[in-house]
């Protein structure tokens, strides 16, 4: 599925493509591949950047994209560092987690699928989670961001939540998977307005 120059928007399991939102002045939504001095805060708008510091393996930085309209902002309130990025279980997070000492107070790493993404951030923060990050975690070749909005249910998520993509959720959680961890540690997010994007950090197996 090509969607260089589309955005997805997913509501309550229903995907919708909106053409042309993005400005073609770079290779793709999600692929930062300029060498010119551009910075990120002139081609992505409202995308936020984290950072994982451990395991080694993982240290780079990750773009995500925050949820439309429900959750709280990412605003200037709200800065973390060296917190637990801890995957849920069960991991699509649609039922109260099995593993909610790990959640509590940091942030839950939820895959996505089988409810909205709204319940699974008031699930999340049910749990005591500080924030969500929602991933394609079994689509390695997934290389677009899904548009997160409200499902229109009654209740409030109070939480920050925000989309990864496939590619980066898999690598995510293949590497803890091999290296027999609960979790990584990030800052989030972490202010690139003024590095150039050939500067940042991306992990390689984007393949710039």
């Amino acid at each position: 599925m090509v969607l260089s120059n589309n955005i997805l928007l997913e509501k309550c399991g229903v995907i919708m493509i909106i053409y042309n939102l993005i400005v073609p002045t770079y290779s793709g939504p999600n692929n930062l591949h300029l060498s010119d001095g551009t910075s990120p805060a002139e081609i992505i708008h409202g995308d936020l950047f984290f950072e994982i510091t451990e395991p080694i393996e993982l240290e780079y930085t990750y773009r995500i994209r925050p949820a439309k309209d429900f959750g709280a902002p990412f605003n200037e309130s709200f800065y973390i560092q060296n917190i637990p990025l801890v995957p849920i279980d069960p991991k699509f997070g649609c039922k109260p987690p099995n593993n909610l000492d790990d959640i509590e107070g940091n942030i839950a790493f939820i895959e996505r699928g089988e409810c909205s993404f709204k319940k699974k951030t008031i699930i999340a923060e049910k749990a005591g989670a500080r924030a969500v990050i929602i991933t394609d975690i079994s689509k390695e070749n997934e290389d677009y961001f899904i548009e997160m909005i409200d499902d229109e249910s009654e209740e409030d998520a109070n939480i920050p939540a925000a989309f990864l993509m496939g590619k980066n959720g898999f690598m995510i959680s293949k590497t803890l998977e091999r290296l027999n961890r609960n979790f990584a540690i990030i800052n989030l997010p972490i202010n690139l307005t003024y590095t150039p994007i050939h500067k940042i950090n991306q992990p390689p197996w984007l393949g710039w």
